[in-house]
């Protein structure tokens, strides 16, 4: 594929797993899973995603746990165990600590500069700590050419289209926002209603079409953007999964980190990117619009 995308945290490497736990060939089990990918059922294809993307948690949950963030059932995750070869999925989860255990002793810690607070803490300081890291990952995975990109083409496009369902959506509401304060024309479509699909009837060459997505995309989603590519429209994703359905249509993808040990996807870095996004545009040319923001008194 011949888009420019800016994926999730680099593959871990480290080889050392034991041959009883470790994925065929001496791979990790992230590149295996990556490289059978298309190989797996759409609800075998949640949990590989969810594994490639939060190694680190993953490592250490139970299969009812996992089930649950991959949101499908934990039969679904020891299937996807023994469709990897594993006898079940204590196995998958052995090669998962030990690919984890690889990339500490390579790096020196998950987030490269040490962890946010003592060992022995709260669930509170466990959230921050996990936003922290999320932001710095995110940081981390991007590169300066396809950020450039993605700010040069919501610069310059005549009309934006942005794409989101259910959680994702406050996100697509957020950016049009900050569009609209730099008079850039953006609209939503965040419903699977008439009005929507109308706006997706009137996408063109002219238009840039942005889809954020969490996990498996929303169907619309991926009509949208099929629908985009075919308009011959710009196309950008912005979502938190490596193996992202929606970045296999989009011609720039964004990646942001969602780890968390709370009962939701943590969304700071996605926010934190958003931002810097709009920022990205504002700095394009501060002078032309240094009024319009003295006008909103937003500084």
């Amino acid at each position: 594929m011949s888009k420019t995308a800016t994926k999730s945290k680099p593959r871990r490497g480290g080889s050392g797993a034991s041959s009883a736990s470790a994925a065929p060939n001496g791979k990790t089990l992230s590149t295996y899973i990556t490289e059978r990918f298309d190989e797996f059922s759409r609800s075998q294809k949640d949990v590989a995603r969810y594994i490639v993307d939060h190694l680190e948690e993953a490592a250490f949950q139970t299969a009812e746990e996992l089930a649950r963030r991959a949101d499908t059932s934990s039969s679904t995750v020891v299937r996807f165990s023994q469709a990897l070869g594993f006898d079940g999925y204590p196995e998958l989860q052995q090669a998962a600590i030990e690919e984890y255990r690889a990339t500490v002793a390579t790096t020196g810690s998950t987030a490269g500069s040490g962890a946010l607070f003592d060992f022995d803490h709260t669930e509170f300081e466990s959230s921050l700590a996990a936003d922290y890291a999320n932001i710095e990952s995110t940081a981390r995975g991007l590169t300066r050419e396809s950020v450039e990109l993605c700010v040069r083409e919501l610069g310059t496009a005549h009309r934006v289209v942005i794409v989101a369902m259910d959680q994702m959506a406050f996100f697509a509401s957020y950016l049009r926002h900050m569009l609209a304060l730099l008079d850039i024309r953006a609209e939503t479509v965040t419903q699977p209603r008439q009005e929507s699909i109308t706006r997706l009837g009137n996408v063109d060459e002219d238009t840039l079409v942005v889809a954020f997505s969490a996990g498996r995309a929303h169907p619309l989603v991926i009509r949208a953007m099929k629908l985009a590519r075919h308009r011959g429209a710009r196309t950008m994703a912005i979502t938190d999964a490596t193996l992202s359905d929606v970045g296999e249509h989009a011609e720039h993808t964004l990646y942001w980190s969602s780890d968390s040990p709370s009962y939701t996807r943590s969304t700071t870095a996605l926010l934190a990117l958003v931002e810097a996004l709009a920022h990205g545009v504002y700095a394009r040319d501060k002078a032309a619009f240094k009024d319009r923001i003295r006008a909103f008194k937003l500084k």
